[in-house]
């Protein structure tokens, strides 16, 4: 008998028992049938007999297969083709030792019918197990094939595929804070609405030329160390202070492609407390030409006089000697003045044209001193921010423009006296003449919070004049910290109509 014979009558046997058979018509059938049953089975079914398999109801049984073929294993491998992904993939689980079946003796030790009787089977669990793989019979000395193969398929129709399971769906996109100027999620517009436009003019409308460059200056290949950059900015911390400094061309310049004629100098001399900042503004005179170059004249002379005594003027500004602190100071301004007509008399053009508004602050980098001390000649403008409100301190003119007699000297000597502590000393009047305007000195004690502006007259006339810009700026710069250099820049150059200057403006913040 084949194995297919034998795993035929032993299913034989077992649907018998299920359904209460008599045992002696089971044991009958299986030795009547259990020859030809397996033949008769195999025509039946369709399925031919091996070749060279013997037939008849006397042919010897060879047993049955190691392989078990149950209901449940069928059900398992239809459900693993036809079923989705994972059905029929579980280890089968373990049999109890009640319906564990007894391993079949050889074939010709026992009769069909001495089979123990199985008990019925289980229903079946919703995630079917998955049977124990058939292993082919070991042929010769070669070892068993280890690989698992699907339950027995019948000849002629081909192996049943495994269906690879299906790609998983795609995750949902990971929302992403939209940055660009494209739609953006409704629930962030609501929360959080755009900012309104960055004010860039005061006034019902914009000024008549236009808010960026234009046209260059003319440069000449001979001097081009002479060329003015459009705009200047600085900026530096020291102690308790905080400085902010800027210089551009006004919107008039840009269009028409004039130099700036705003000079703007900032210098820190000597080191730790004892040194002292030095900030001077000055402004050429307009539609001259050379305007610039009188301007950086007068910062850079005034400069150099200042870094020479600057050792005597921190410590009289330390110890509030606001006297001989004013007789030095304008000493110094009227020797540079002085310097800017003998320019204009090498040159060869009037010494009253080639001239410029100066206005300096000193600023002792001691945080235990808070007198700032203010000096100059011309137009400008000197403002404190306080509590959110301005305060103009321009001083008042003291002099109409004569400068100091000089002290007789004290000794046999042809060197006149000093006017003031540690302060050099001028020459007489007729080789430096009188300076074009009074002379300004103003000291002020600061406090924290206060912020100090210095400025040219291109900003201190709309300050004045224009309630709305000045408001702007105050509202701008009263901040519990100072602005960085390029939103101070970007108050600095706020439009108004009708003013159209080089501006630039020094601002000093105390903490």
């Amino acid at each position: 008998m084949s194995e297919q014979g034998a795993r035929r009558g032993q299913e034989d046997d077992w649907w018998r028992q299920l359904y209460g058979e008599d045992g002696e018509d089971g044991a009958e059938g299986g030795e009547g049938a259990g020859g030809g049953g397996a033949a008769g089975d195999a025509a039946g079914s369709g399925t031919a007999p091996a070749a060279g398999a013997p037939t008849g109801a006397g042919l010897a049984d060879v047993g049955p297969a190691e392989a078990s073929d149950t209901l449940d294993e069928r059900v398992a491998s239809v459900l693993r083709t036809v079923g989705p992904p994972g059905w029929g993939d579980r280890p089968p689980p373990q049999p109890t030792p009640a319906d564990a079946p007894d391993r079949p003796a050889p074939a010709g030790n026992a009769p069909p019918d001495e089979t123990p009787p199985r008990a019925a089977p289980a229903p079946p669990d919703e995630t079917p197990p998955r049977p124990e793989p058939d292993r082919a019979a070991p042929a010769g000395d070669a070892p068993p094939d280890e690989t698992p193969t699907p339950g027995p398929v019948p000849p002629g129709e081909p192996p049943a595929r495994r269906v690879p399971p299906p790609p998983p769906p795609p995750s949902e996109p990971i929302p992403l804070k939209a940055t660009g100027p494209g739609a953006r999620p409704r629930d962030v517009a609501r929360s959080a609405p755009p900012p309104a436009p960055a004010v860039t003019y005061i006034g019902d409308r914009p000024p008549t030329y236009e808010a960026e460059p234009a046209a260059l200056p003319a440069a000449d290949p001979a001097a081009l160390d002479e060329l003015v950059p459009d705009t200047a900015l600085e900026g530096a911390q020291y102690g308790s202070l905080t400085l902010r400094a800027a210089s551009q061309r006004g919107d008039s310049a840009r269009y028409r492609g004039d130099v700036r004629r705003d000079a703007l100098l900032t210098a820190r001399f000597g080191a730790g407390r004892h040194a002292l900042i030095l900030v001077a503004v000055a402004t050429g005179r307009p539609a001259v030409e050379g305007a610039h170059r009188a301007a950086r004249d007068a910062c850079g002379w005034i400069g150099g006089a200042v870094g020479r005594s600057y050792t005597q003027l921190a410590e009289d500004i330390r110890a509030d000697r606001r006297g001989d602190l004013k007789a030095g100071l304008q000493r110094l301004t009227d020797r540079s003045y002085g310097k800017l007509r003998a320019r204009a008399l090498e040159r060869g053009g009037p010494p009253e044209q080639y001239t410029a508004a100066l206005r300096c602050l000193l600023l002792p980098a001691d945080p235990d001193c808070w007198t700032r001390v203010f000096f100059g000649v011309g137009a400008g403008g000197l403002f404190r921010l306080r509590d959110g409100a301005w305060t103009d301190l321009e001083p008042v003119a003291t002099d109409h423009g004569t400068p100091a007699p000089i002290p007789a000297p004290t000794r046999a000597t042809d060197a006149p006296a000093r006017p003031g502590p540690g302060l050099p000393h001028g020459p007489g009047t007729a080789e430096y003449p009188a300076r074009p305007e009074p002379f300004l000195f103003h000291a002020a004690f600061a406090r924290p919070g206060d912020a100090l502006l210095l400025c040219s007259a291109g900003l201190a006339e709309p300050l004045r004049q224009e309630p709305a810009f000045a408001a702007h700026l105050a509202d701008r710069w009263s901040t519990p910290e100072p602005p960085g250099l390029v939103p101070f820049l970007a108050t600095a150059q706020l439009r108004a109509k009708g003013h159209a200057k080089d501006r630039t403006a020094v601002a000093v913040w105390e903490a």
